[in-house]
C-alpha cells in the first residue's frame, strides 16, 4: 500500500475520479482540514468514501481570523468526533502570508492543537512556511515526537534538528524535480519519512491539479536515493504509518 499522508480533497476537482485513480494505484489517502468548514466537508467525504482517513486542524492563516472562543469550539468538535480521524492538521506557523507581529498569536493557536494531539496521542501535521526555525524552537518545548513536518522548506541544519528530535518529514511528489527535497531524503533515516502530495498543489510535473495517486513519485525518488527497491520503500513507510497513526486503534 502506498500512502498519501497529506492532501486537501475538499479543494480538489472530480473527487470521485481521484478516489478511483487512487484505488487502482493502491494508494491510501489521508486528507486534512484547514478551517471549520473544511473539517466538516472532509467528514462528509469520509462518509461517502469510508476508506479515506482524515486529519482535522485550522491552517495558521485561517486561525488568525478566528477568536479564541471559535478555536476552542472547533477543538471541542474534534474531541467529540475523535474516532473519525487519525491526526491533527494542518496546523502551524506561517510568516509568508502573515507578519512577524502575529508570531506570538500563532504560537498560542498552535499550542492548543499540539496539546490536543498529545491528549489524544495522535500525530500532528505541521506547516512552517517562512517560519521553520521559529516553529522547531516552539515545538521542542512540548516533548512530543508524533510530529510530522509537512513540505519542510528549512535548511539542512534544521532538518538535522528534526531528525535528532525523532520527528518525521513528509516528502511531496514534487521531489521529482526539487533538489531540496531530494537532499532531505539523502540525510533523513527512512524510518522518519512519509510521502504526500498536498493535492491539489505541488504536482510532480509542475502541472495544475495534483492528485493522491501521484504520491508514487515520492516513493520512486526515495527508492532511487536510498538504493532500495520500491517494494522495500513501500513496506517501510507503511510500517512508519502503522507505528504512529494506527497505534491507537
Amino acid at each position: 500500500m502506498f500512502i498519501d499522508i497529506h492532501s486537501h480533497l475538499d479543494l480538489c476537482k472530480n473527487i470521485d475520479v481521484l478516489i478511483e485513480n487512487s484505488k487502482r494505484q493502491n494508494v491510501k489517502i489521508l486528507t486534512a482540514g484547514t478551517d471549520p468548514k473544511s473539517n466538516r466537508k472532509i467528514l462528509e467525504l469520509k462518509k461517502r468514501f469510508p476508506n479515506i482517513e482524515i486529519a482535522w486542524g485550522i491552517y495558521p492563516t485561517e486561525a488568525l481570523k478566528l477568536s479564541n472562543l471559535e478555536i476552542d469550539k472547533e477543538i471541542e468538535f474534534i474531541k467529540k468526533n475523535k474516532y473519525n480521524m487519525l491526526g491533527i492538521g494542518e496546523v502551524g506557523i506561517d510568516l509568508k502570508e502573515n507578519s512577524e507581529e502575529t508570531l506570538e498569536k500563532q504560537k498560542e493557536n498552535l499550542k492548543k492543537f499540539v496539546n490536543l494531539a498529545k491528549e489524544l496521542n495522535i500525530p500532528v501535521v505541521i506547516h512552517s512556511r517562512y517560519a521553520e526555525k521559529q516553529t522547531i524552537d516552539f515545538l521542542e518545548s512540548f516533548n512530543y515526537n508524533k510530529i510530522i513536518m509537512h513540505c519542510f522548506s528549512g535548511n539542512m541544519k534544521l532538518v538535522n534538528r528534526i531528525i535528532n528530535n525523532k520527528w518525521f518529514l513528509s516528502i511531496p511528489a514534487n521531489v521529482k524535480h526539487s533538489e531540496h527535497f531530494q537532499k532531505i531524503i539523502e540525510i533523513t533515516p527512512i524510518k522518519q519519512l512519509f510521502c504526500e502530495t498536498d493535492s491539489p498543489f505541488l504536482h510532480p510535473d509542475k502541472l495544475r491539479d495534483n492528485e493522491p495517486a501521484n504520491v508514487i513519485e515520492s516513493y520512486k525518488k526515495i527508492s532511487e536515493i536510498k538504493n532500495l527497491s520500491l517494494a522495500e520503500v513501500e513496506k517501510i513507510i507503511e510500517e512508519n504509518y502503522n507505528r504512529i497513526f494506527m497505534k491507537k486503534r
